[in-house]
């Protein structure tokens, strides 16, 4: 596809880091949301604050390896180098972090307190309270603390990744001389006890303490013969991305194990520290963890505002959380008699969370106990932490069948989970392999099969999303079952590929990357390019997480001065400048965000009246074109195409939770017209779900398709 030079310039494109943190602050809009629950709200919050760690360890990290080692090759899209994008980050992310810390203070905080919960300083407790607190000290805290003394015998200490530490300046109670500087230590907050600990009040009202503020009430204890000159806490960001040679590596689970240990040891990327914190003490932790002043976070606030996860999730609060929802049973299963016969009937979509996700696992667990089933090939990328699945694979080699697992070792932050799952699959019987030598395996495929009579029937599974139990609860993903014979033969030659030493195939139906997955992309482009100059009408609508391949935006750029429509869904990064003259006036960008993550990836095609609908495992990103081993899968059934584009049209008809993408890159929130009903797509498609049969069909449908089976594995 041939692309006008003027299109590719550096004020066509959103810069990706600048775009991330954009999707930040749509993030924190939902914790300052007066019509969330307040629970929710602290959710949220906690959700931003564990965005910006991984955003600090990968994405900060990686411009700041680039700074390290001179390389001065700019963005490609924006032209910006690693310092100018580091320097921008900067101004942003400070700004970003204050507005979390004013809503925790000015917002937050007082809601809590009007439902009798509070947050308390030292300063605020009465003399039972500190009595309380202190014998709780010396009997549960004391004993597991351990001070570091910083002196010429004991270097500055390696301090975990994210662990909470308290600064300490200290001088012995005899006389100093007037040369010698004050001592330092430091005392980790240790992440074995609660974050927070609650005090008895007498009353109705729930008062709450952080556990660093109950460390520094007593700091003194730790240091007899010596006064406590300041006390402050401290938070530190490393590195945490890993490199594994894989070409060298001899055993690829043992490389990749030893790269995770080394993630709590990174270069420092970011320092934390409490407000009250004096500038000489700042200066010398920055000076020990050779960081920039930019690096540098002054907080006002509990640090690591993380632990509001847990603390939103108390039991008795649920009446400050949004009600829970219970996901259906999926209409096709309904009134069906048998989970393969219903797949081998038609084609069967499951939209996650308002679908269960239950027929997943019991397809991999009804095929591990089928005498039937010869053998079952699945991806794993990221797994729950007692995964259903993974027993049901366990139990299916146990009994003879050839099971062959691709486990993702290098899924990121999981590495820990499916290093432990990979070997307890291997020690049941199962074949394990990791995947292709320099790719992640992103791909979302489950293959079973099955004798019938005198033919061999395969099932398969694709999906947006991974095949995980608790993430299937919180994120919107879309599975498909199917029989048909050209999916089958394609899934049978995609886990040769990926096994053996076989070059990409000549595929029936699906398109994968590395190989043919942009070109499939961008064909599907260029053909709504071609129908738009031929006059006739042209279309498309792409729903996704993230778009930065530039290829694809530039493709993108051309349609839209051909005249397609374009609406583009994209939640998080999106590096594309919509609505500029003659280059995407075209273009629509949108971005929902609610209480369920939007995970899918739907890609929409008018194609001259013969429209085409494809789910996939993949976003327009380039690390999914060409560093990823990605499945885009068309779904061929009329009725699931009709589910597609409603799913389509409800979200872009959203004006609750949707926010539209400006020309300036700055994103506008869609808000309901006086005379305009609420549409919040979210919430209506679990209505839909709920209302799709009786509870009668729904009981029988249930029976057929139990929920998570019981653990098969100790």
């Amino acid at each position: 596809m041939g692309t006008t030079m003027t299109l590719d310039h550096h004020a066509h494109f959103i810069n990706r880091e600048v775009s991330w943190l954009l999707f930040n602050e749509r993030v924190a809009f939902e914790a300052a949301r007066g019509d969330n629950p307040l629970f929710e709200r602290l959710r949220f919050l906690a959700i931003c604050a564990s965005n910006l760690d991984e955003f600090f360890m990968v994405r900060v990290a990686g411009l700041k390896d680039q700074l390290k080692l001179g390389v001065g090759r700019p963005d490609n899209k924006t032209g910006m180098t690693a310092a100018q994008q580091l320097a921008e980050v900067a101004n942003r992310a400070h700004a970003h972090v204050n507005h979390l810390y004013r809503l925790w203070n000015k917002t937050l905080l007082p809601a809590l307190r009007k439902e009798n919960i509070d947050f308390v300083q030292p300063s605020q407790l009465t003399q039972a309270q500190r009595a309380h607190l202190e014998e709780y000290y010396h009997h549960h805290v004391f004993p597991v603390l351990t001070p570091l003394a910083v002196d010429a015998s004991h270097p500055f200490p390696l301090l975990a990744n994210r662990s909470l530490n308290i600064a300490v300046l200290l001088e012995p109670i005899a006389v100093r001389l007037p040369h010698e500087s004050p001592l330092f230590a430091v005392v980790q907050v240790p992440s074995v006890l609660p974050r927070y600990l609650e005090l008895p009040t007498g009353g109705r009202k729930r008062v709450f303490v952080p556990l660093e503020a109950v460390i520094e009430m007593f700091i003194d204890t730790l240091f007899p013969g010596h006064t406590v000159l300041e006390h402050a806490c401290f938070r530190i960001t490393r590195n945490a991305d890993i490199t594994v040679d894989e070409e060298s590596a001899e055993d690829l689970l043992e490389e990749i194990e030893r790269e995770v240990k080394k993630r709590n040891r990174g270069a420092a990327v970011r320092l934390e520290v409490q407000s009250s914190m004096s500038s000489e003490l700042v200066e010398t932790l920055r000076d020990w963890l050779e960081l920039e002043a930019d690096d540098i976070y002054s907080i006002d606030g509990p640090l690591d505002l993380t632990f509001l996860m847990r603390f939103s999730a108390m039991a008795e609060y649920a009446h400050l959380r949004f009600p829970p929802i219970s996901p259906q049973v999926p209409p096709d299963f309904i009134g069906e008699n048998g989970l393969f016969e219903a797949i081998a009937k038609r084609d069967i979509l499951l939209f996650h969370p308002y679908e269960s996700f239950d027929p997943v696992v019991h397809f991999i667990h009804l095929a591990a106990n089928d005498p039937q089933v010869l053998a079952i090939k699945q991806t794993l990328y990221r797994v729950s932490g007692n995964s259903p699945i993974v027993h049901a694979l366990a139990r299916a080699a146990e009994n003879g069948k050839q099971v062959t697992v691709l486990v993702e070792l290098k899924a990121r932050f999981d590495e820990e989970n499916n290093i432990v799952w990979a070997k307890k699959l291997e020690e049941a019987g199962c074949h394990v392999i990791y995947g292709l030598v320099g790719l992640k395996t992103h791909s979302k495929i489950a293959l079973v099969v099955r004798r019938e009579g005198e033919r061999i029937v395969r099932y398969v599974h694709l999906s947006t999303g991974n095949y995980n139990d608790n993430t299937a609860r919180l994120y919107t993903d879309l599975g498909m079952f199917t029989a048909r014979e050209e999916f089958g033969e394609d899934a049978s030659l995609f886990f040769n590929h990926l096994t053996g030493f076989a070059d990409p195939p000549a595929w029936r139906r699906i398109a994968t990357a590395p190989h043919g997955l942009k070109d499939a992309f961008l064909k599907l482009i260029q053909r709504e390019i071609d129908h738009a100059r031929a006059g006739r009408p042209a279309r498309m609508i792409a729903k996704m997480n993230a778009l930065t391949d530039k290829d694809l935006i530039l493709a993108l750029f051309e349609a839209s001065q051909a005249g397609v429509e374009i609406y583009l869904l994209v939640r998080g990064i999106c590096c594309l400048r919509p609505g500029i003259p003659n280059v995407s006036d075209h273009i629509r960008v949108s971005s929902i965000v609610g209480r369920f993550l939007e995970h899918s990836r739907i890609y929409y095609f008018l194609n001259g009246g013969e429209e085409e609908y494809y789910l996939a495992s993949a976003d327009w990103m380039t690390r999914n074109m060409v560093s990823r081993v990605e499945i885009l899968f068309p779904v061929l059934q009329d009725n699931l195409k009709q589910r597609l584009k409603h799913i389509l049209d409800v979200q872009l008809q959203d004006n609750v939770n949707r926010w539209i993408l400006a020309a300036s890159g700055q994103y506008e929130k869609v808000e309901p017209k006086p005379d305009e009903p609420k549409v919040a797509s979210q919430m209506q498609f679990y209505l839909e779900a709920c209302g799709a049969a009786d509870e009668t069909a729904k009981a029988i449908a249930e029976s057929m398709i139990p929920r998570t089976p019981p653990r098969l594995l100790p």
